[in-house]
This record gives C-alpha cells, sequence and structure tokens, in this order.
C-alpha cells in the first residue's frame, strides 16, 4: 500500500518504532503484531535515531513488510553518501516498500558514537530531489536505470510549533518542490499554534497532505527536559501542571493518554493523519485511540 493512495480517503494513522541495539528482534515484531495489527496504516522506521546505533530500518522495514505490516523506511543523510542512498533505496523498492521519510538526521557528536565521521553528503531536499529523479528512471549523476523505474511515497518532517515558523514554511517549500508529497511533523501540543500553521500551510501549499505528531508524556521530567533539549517542541505550562495534579495517573500513564486523546480531538479536522511517537509504550496505542475515538 503506498500512502498517497489512501490520503484524503481516510484519516491515516501511522506509528513510530526505534529498532533494538541488538540483531534480535523477533520478540518485538510479536508485539507489534499484538498491539499494531489493525490499528494502523503504516510503521515508521527510525534510522539510528538520535544518531545512536541500532538494528537498521532498512532490515526492520523488510521485516516488518515480511509480517503484513506496511513500513516506512526513514533514511537520514547522516551515515551515507549518495550512492550508498541510492543503493538502499533501490533494495527497498526490491522489497516492496514504497514509503519512505527522508531526513537529513542528526550529528554524531548527540549520540552513541562520538567519533563517528559524519557524510553528509546530501541533505534532506536533495535526497528528496533525488528519490524523484529515480523514481523517473534515472540516477543523481544523470544515468538511467534499467528496467522499470521504482515508485515511492515521498515524506518529509517538519516542526510546526517553533518558534521560527517562517523558516520551517521556506523549508516545507524547498521540499515540496523537491518532491515530497506528504508531512509527517514533530510534535504537537499546542492545537492553536498547529492549526496557525495548518491555515499558512493550505495557503501557501494548497492539500498536501499533513499528519500530526503525538506522544504519550510519561512524566513532569518527561515535559520539562523535551522543552529545554528538543528543537520544535512547546509544552505549554498548563500540561505540565496536569501531570502534576495527579502523580499515580500520570506514572500509569493514563494522564498522558488523556491528554493526547484530547490533542487528538481539537485537530483532528485541520490535517490529514496522526503520527504517534509512543517512546516506548507501544501496548498503550491501542487505549489512544480508543480514546480519541479513532
Amino acid at each position: 500500500m503506498i500512502l498517497k493512495d489512501i490520503f484524503f480517503k481516510k484519516f491515516v494513522i501511522t506509528a513510530e518504532i526505534g529498532p533494538p541495539k541488538s540483531w534480535q528482534v523477533e520478540s518485538l515484531i510479536q508485539q507489534y503484531k499484538k498491539y499494531l495489527t489493525e490499528k494502523i496504516d503504516a510503521i515508521n522506521v527510525t534510522d539510528n535515531q538520535a544518531s545512536v546505533m541500532k538494528f537498521g530500518s532498512l532490515g526492520m522495514s523488510i521485516l516488518l513488510k515480511q509480517n503484513g505490516f506496511e513500513p516506512i523506511y526513514q533514511i537520514t543523510c547522516r551515515d551515507r553518501n549518495r550512492i550508498a542512498l541510492q543503493s538502499d533505496i533501490l533494495n527497498a523498492a526490491f522489497f516492496g516498500i514504497q514509503n519512505l521519510l527522508l531526513l537529513t538526521g542528526d550529528h554524531p557528536i548527540v549520540g552513541d558514537h562520538k567519533n563517528a565521521k559524519p557524510v553528509f553528503d546530501l541533505d534532506s531536499v536533495s535526497l528528496i530531489y533525488t528519490v524523484k529523479n529515480l523514481m523517473q528512471g534515472y540516477d543523481l549523476a544523470g544515468n538511467k536505470l534499467s528496467g522499470e523505474p521504482p515508485k515511492f511515497c515521498i515524506g518529509a518532517a517538519v516542526a510546526p510549533e517553533t518558534e521560527y515558523l517562517d523558516s520551517q514554511i521556506f523549508k516545507m517549500e524547498k521540499k515540496i518542490n523537491a518532491g515530497a508529497e506528504f508531512f509527517q511533523t514533530q510534535l504537537v501540543f499546542n492545537p492553536e499554534k498547529f492549526i496557525k500553521f495548518i491555515n499558512i500551510v493550505r495557503k501557501n501549499f494548497g492539500k498536501i497532505p499533513i499528519m500530526a505528531g503525538i506522544t504519550i508524556l510519561k512524566s513532569v521530567n518527561m515535559a520539562k527536559f523535551m522543552n529545554e533539549n528538543i528543537p520544535g517542541i512547546n509544552i505549554p505550562e498548563s500540561i505540565i501542571k496536569q501531570l502534576e495534579l495527579d502523580k499515580e495517573k500520570t506514572k500509569s500513564g493514563q494522564k498522558g493518554l488523556e491528554i493526547a486523546a484530547n490533542i487528538i480531538k481539537d485537530i483532528k479536522p485541520y490535517c490529514e493523519g496522526i503520527h504517534i511517537m509512543p517512546l516506548g509504550w507501544i501496548n498503550k496505542i491501542p487505549q489512544l485511540l480508543s480514546l480519541a475515538e479513532l
């Protein structure tokens, strides 16, 4: 299933999973089958997220495809040059992986191999352009591919609640011009800011599919850490106070679920889907969808 065939026909639900720091992933596949089967439309697989070495996103995407899920293969420019990136993308096409999320990626200095040499031969915009070329039958050097060109649905990222919104809109335009066909956003905690962002997007770019990033807050400390350390995230004081009021409810995840479900209800009329980043709480996704009446 290619995502562009279902946008605007239904409210699309995706979830993000991070592969483990291990080659043994069978138990995770079973966990996904237990909690995600028939609940979501596709699963994003992170690519050594935060520059931490883990099981590869291509390998996990292939396994998900083989186990009945629709993967969204995330690819960053940090670790591979343009030759390796194009080769991996062709590999994905062979295994029936059609949905991509193309990212620049975090610098290795933030991860667990701080001495690793970063590549960044391309960035997210030029990687989008590269995939568009492959879909037209040519590699980035202009050489013609043999056989039928691959088919993909190209996704990109955007941060709708950043204080530098004009910069994000400018980057969105570059990504759309390069070939991006849908966007998954950074986490949304302020519906009014998200709606303002959507209105700007609709005015400038029309009806391009936008999927709002959603997470389940686990603690007050988690919320404060995100505010202080993750660009583009702005958790309002009102939400932090909700987490503080009932520590037991917050610890169990119930308060975080309620907050996330209310955000979904507020923004659902304005976007084409949600992208859930459970941060280890995959088992709570069915409950979140139920509370959000999805």
